[in-house]
């Protein structure tokens, strides 16, 4: 009788259902980092509803998360101005790991090692579902713009260029 493989869930995972937040999530071979827009390619979903999570860090040496479309820019001032510090910078892509306990590719705002204040661009707002990531890369996690919010502690402001 051959096994049932078991669904591998993760933290991002495991944290919405204690929260009764309904999702579902979507895997993909992928050995290493894709940007978003592959992602979206690969699992046939409409871009402007897949969204990435950027980590900066504040002139105040504080940590800030933004959630914002994969095919947009974040706009540096209005991203400090929506967390009330004078400027923020991208954190370096090796640091990622360390700072959020997920992998570049794989960073999602649910679950980092440490709640850090996070802003969600508002044009998430307008769809019903977005997608973010699933907290490993090949994983993509899909799930209301307002259930994201609530998951990981988020506002909403305008974050793009």
């Amino acid at each position: 009788m051959a096994k049932k493989e078991k669904e591998i869930k993760t933290n991002a995972m495991r944290i919405l259902e204690r929260l009764k937040i309904a999702y579902t999530h979507q895997s993909y071979e992928c050995a290493e980092f894709i940007d978003g827009l592959q992602t979206a390619q690969m699992l046939d979903l409409p871009p402007e509803k897949v969204y990435k999570t950027l980590v900066t860090v504040g002139s105040d040496k504080q940590y800030y998360v933004f959630v914002i479309p994969i095919e947009q820019e974040l706009d540096l001032k209005k991203a400090a101005k929506a967390v009330g510090v004078k400027s923020v910078s991208m954190i370096h892509v090796k640091e990622i790991t360390q700072i959020t306990g997920y992998v570049r590719g794989g960073c999602t705002a649910i679950g980092m090692k440490k709640q850090f204040p996070t802003v969600i661009d508002e044009s998430a707002k307008i769809h019903s579902d977005i997608y973010v990531s699933g907290g490993k890369i090949g994983c993509q996690i899909n799930l209301a713009p307002d259930d994201l919010a609530k998951a990981c502690g988020g506002k909403f402001a305008g974050l793009t260029m």
